[in-house]
């Protein structure tokens, strides 16, 4: 980014990545991630913003005689799904953060 040549263009700039910034943030919101955990036998699918949407159990994985192995892929399987939403935030807004003066 080249330096401003007045505090106008200087404003002019800000606005402009703040415009891009809120951009990201909603197109980070309007994307679904999946986080998978047992190889996949058991899925979460979120938005970017953390928000669950669906969450798919294989019925090979439901033993009610061993519940703990099934909360701790259902957990396993969100943690992945927070990994690729934080992914996806670091992906959009990264690179507006790399211009921007300290």
């Amino acid at each position: 980014m080249t330096q401003p040549q007045d505090m106008n263009e200087l404003l002019a700039q800000a606005a402009q990545v703040q415009a891009e910034l809120q951009k990201a943030q909603e197109e980070i919101l309007a994307t679904t991630v999946e986080g998978t955990a047992g190889n996949g036998l058991v899925k979460v699918t979120m938005t970017g913003g953390a928000e669950v949407k669906d969450l798919s159990i294989d019925k090979s994985v439901v033993d009610p005689e061993d519940v703990e192995t099934l909360q701790d892929l259902i957990v396993g399987a969100f943690h992945d799904a927070h990994e690729a939403a934080g992914k996806l935030a670091q992906d959009k807004i990264g690179p507006l953060s790399q211009g921007m003066p300290q």
